[in-house]
């Protein structure tokens, strides 16, 4: 296609005459921007489209970008754009700020000589923006945006090539706030305006309750500090206290809050908040604690469930504590709470994992070595028995079971709370399975239906009535005591049958009642 088909396709497409058509070139430069640099000459413009392309290559770009300059009357209609007589003359374009509306605009282009100063185009500058001719204004040079902004003042008294200024770039002005002063606005001149525009960052809120749903959304810069942050938010939830804001950010591969929450001052800027890994999120979750974030985080919290000795009843306590209190302070806060079967029972905190008891923790354990995200802190008494243990009697493991016959080779899948238990020296099984019945309160048409086997390594060994528990339990080159246990093999149906009864007789949601309180000592 030659370049003056091209012209035509344009008339069509903008409706703007050939004749009033005038083309420049883009460049790259040093710094990165593109601008206009020259105009096309006569000869360039009867060559194809397609060898202008090798001219367009000579300035860095990859593909020919063309700038179409128009000049327009009154009355809109198109005029002929006016000369460019010499190389003397510059192309600059003309950019008006209002500081009291924050809204910057083009306002026009305009050819200047180079060795003229902007004096001398400042009663022009006044007609372009509205102003009276003896208008005071101030002119800033938008020399680029990305990756960082660059602008700055221009001295009115020093011709424009001194300035640096050539064909393409941009004149930001405005009125000059000297004289009324600039408190009353936010951003009073250009440079503060464009690092405001390029640091804006719209962040979706989100309570860590509802992790799914935007709440509300605030206007930040990407260079806020964690205050200036908290204290926005503080004031848009109408708290008195910023400090008990605390924010979590967003996992942009799960699409889910991080697992730990930002810690009190933890990061430096709102683009580190939004930051996972190469990628960028806006989205920030947050809390209204009860408590300002610095002290809490000399705290530790740990979520206990206190299970009842005589009733299906289970109170979880949120217990925060001084992170170098033990597990023995932590069981005697709970102690105070609750109401024990007996005024001298003692308390004792297993960790369940997977309906497995894989620890009974010692009561001088530090409570900042304790993990509970993955796994749940069991609080409950101590049966007098255990207290009294003879050396003949041992502890034992007790865990559901049922068999998995999906796979090709029946595995064991454990389910529902797992317990210890008292097995004497030559107890049977039938004894042993009658205490346990008692302890579960399980109908005995459904208990009658219940298998008992010493489960090792994963491996059931069925029991009969009459074998002593004990004599199954003497190995001590087992890794870990929940790999050796009695098992009770049913079904879980069992559990929910009377669950549903439970729930047809009082209304509930769950046979196990639960309540949730705090401690903090």
């Amino acid at each position: 296609m030659s370049f003056s088909q091209f012209k035509e396709e344009v008339a069509k497409a903008f409706g703007i005459p050939v004749q009033f058509q005038r083309y420049w070139l883009w460049a790259k430069r040093q710094n990165h921007t593109y601008r206009p640099n020259r105009a096309l000459t006569a000869l360039e413009e009867i060559r194809p489209v397609g060898e202008l392309r090798e001219v367009s290559n000579k300035l860095n770009n990859d593909e020919l970008k063309l700038f179409l300059e128009v000049e327009l009357c009154l009355d809109l209609r198109p005029l002929y754009p006016p000369g460019k007589t010499t190389r003397e003359e510059i192309l600059l374009f003309l950019k008006l700020y209002d500081p009291l509306k924050e809204r910057i605009r083009y306002v026009g282009r305009l050819f200047v000589k180079g060795s003229g100063k902007p004096l001398e185009i400042l009663a022009k500058l006044n007609e372009l923006a509205g102003f009276s001719s003896d208008e005071e204004i101030e002119l800033f040079e938008e020399i680029k945006f990305e990756p960082n902004v660059m602008c700055e003042h221009i001295d009115k008294n020093l011709s424009f090539r001194r300035s640096q200024l050539e064909d393409g770039d941009i004149i930001c002005f405005q009125k000059s706030l000297r004289k009324q002063g600039n408190e009353q606005c936010r951003f009073p001149e250009v440079p503060s305006f464009l690092e405001y525009v390029h640091n804006r960052q719209v962040v979706r809120f989100r309570s860590l309750e509802k992790p799914k749903e935007d709440e509300f959304t605030l206007e930040l810069s990407k260079l806020n500090n964690y205050d200036e942050v908290v204290e926005c938010l503080a004031r848009h939830l109408l708290l008195d206290d910023p400090s008990k804001v605390r924010l979590t950010s967003h996992n942009c591969y799960s699409q889910q809050p991080k697992p730990q929450p930002i810690r009190y001052r933890g990061v430096d800027r709102l683009t580190e908040m939004l930051s996972h890994y190469n990628q960028r999120s806006d989205i920030l979750y947050y809390e209204v604690l009860d408590i300002p974030l610095l002290e809490l985080q000399d705290l530790k919290t740990l979520q206990v469930n206190f299970n009842h000795a005589d009733k299906d009843q289970v109170t979880i306590y949120t217990v925060r504590s001084p992170k170098q209190s033990t597990l023995g302070d932590v069981l005697n806060a709970v102690k105070t709470e609750v109401e024990l079967s007996r005024s001298d029972a003692e308390l004792r905190l297993l960790e369940i994992f997977y309906h497995k008891i894989y620890k009974i923790f010692p009561l001088d354990e530090k409570i900042e070595n304790i993990n509970d995200k993955y796994c749940t802190l069991r609080a409950e008494e101590i049966p007098e028995e255990e207290e009294n243990l003879d050396p003949h009697s041992r502890l034992i493991h007790v865990y559901h079971f049922m068999k998995d016959t999906t796979q090709n080779q029946a595995q064991i899948q454990n389910f529902g709370e797992p317990f210890l238990l008292v097995i004497h020296e030559h107890e049977t099984l039938t004894e042993v399975k009658a205490r346990i019945q008692k302890k579960l309160l399980v109908p005995h048409e459904k208990f009658s239906e219940w298998k008992f086997a010493f489960v090792s390594l994963g491996r059931p060994h069925y029991l009969q009535d009459t074998d002593i528990v004990a004599s199954c339990f003497q190995r001590k080159d087992v890794y870990g005591a929940w790999e050796q246990y009695l098992g009770l093999e049913h079904t879980d149906n069992a559990a929910n049958q009377v669950i549903d009864s439970y729930q047809e007789q009082n209304g509930v949601a769950d046979l196990l009642a639960k309540e949730q309180l705090e401690i903090t000592f």
